[in-house]
């Protein structure tokens, strides 16, 4: 569950010019987040970026080549418009259970318990008074974000893109609404989703390396193949919302897409879960007549040495 949901909802080696669109590389170079979209008679190339909501700051950048796509974009399109300060304001009440559901409701007393010590040891979240109010799997991911890596300064590669778009004077937009994307968990059983956070809880205990750790390790080295690989491992339970959560929302994109493309140049850039695989973003516009192809896309922070 954590895979999907951390990768869905809630990023060119060498010198670019800013007059230059970034080239697209042969397919067999397939570790990248970045595809340069064309053909279909498309005036102007666009871009699809893969992106995952927490990383170190210390270690991630844009790359010149999503840069410089940003540079030359109409407009930047993330799965939310997040520069919307009145429907990020709204999301608040958007983010709450219906019908007064508290974590208590759905829980035994041990579970509830456990989920609560846990987050008031890891004071830095938000109130648990809040978190248990929450859909479940809101609250998860904050103990997602923790298990991604353990660093001080953490940072999404939507915020980095923001950064770039506003430097550039390019207008955000969103390819859904925040009131749609908490619809989503509202189909999703209450009951399913607090053990789901209750799991998490009691996984982050464990002494071996994190499925969240893996799957941040897979994103910077832009592995695709691997993020796809390790989603599909997920158990029966959370196969019954793969739909919901990922080919259902893929489909309406790529749909939405076609109107968007013509005659623009975007950068869209949605969860990396989104991209790979047959139901994936870049297979459905591929079957729609586009042009599909990576563009190399070093995003890794040289690290200086200490003298």
């Amino acid at each position: 569950m954590k895979r999907i949901l951390w990768l869905s909802l809630f990023a060119v080696i060498g010198f670019v010019t800013y007059s230059q669109s970034p080239r697209a590389v042969p397919a067999s170079i397939n570790n990248t987040l970045l595809w340069r979209i064309s053909g279909k008679n498309l005036v102007k190339p666009s871009y699809l970026f893969g992106t995952m909501h927490m990383l170190c700051a210390d270690d991630i950048q844009l790359s010149d080549s999503l840069t410089n796509a940003i540079q030359n974009a109409d407009n930047v399109y993330l799965e939310l418009d997040m520069d919307n300060l009145f429907e990020m304001m709204s999301a608040m009440t958007k983010m709450k259970m219906r019908n007064d559901t508290t974590l208590a409701d759905l829980l035994t007393k041990d579970e509830y318990e456990k989920v609560k010590a846990f987050f008031k040891e890891n004071s830095k979240m938000l109130p648990f008074s809040m978190l248990e109010t929450f859909k479940p799997l809101l609250a998860a991911s904050m103990v997602m974000e923790q298990q991604a890596g353990k660093c001080e300064n953490m940072i999404s590669m939507e915020q980095l893109i923001m950064q770039q778009a506003k430097k550039d004077d390019v207008q955000i937009k969103g390819m859904e609404s925040m009131e749609y994307q908490m619809s989503i968990f509202d189909s999703i059983p209450y009951s399913f989703q607090a053990k789901q956070l209750v799991k998490m809880v009691e996984d982050d205990n464990k002494d071996e390396e994190s499925e969240m750790k893996q799957m941040t390790d897979a994103y910077r080295n832009q592995q695709l193949d691997k993020m796809e690989e390790m989603t599909k491992k997920e158990d029966m339970g959370i196969k019954n919302f793969t739909d919901l959560l990922l080919y259902n929302r893929n489909t309406a994109w790529a749909r939405k897409l076609e109107g968007l493309l013509a005659g623009n140049s975007l950068v869209i850039a949605v969860g990396a879960g989104h991209l790979p695989g047959e139901k994936g973003v870049i297979n459905l516009l591929r079957k729609a007549g586009y042009k599909v192809e990576p563009v190399k896309n070093n995003m890794t922070r040289k690290k200086t040495k200490e003298i």
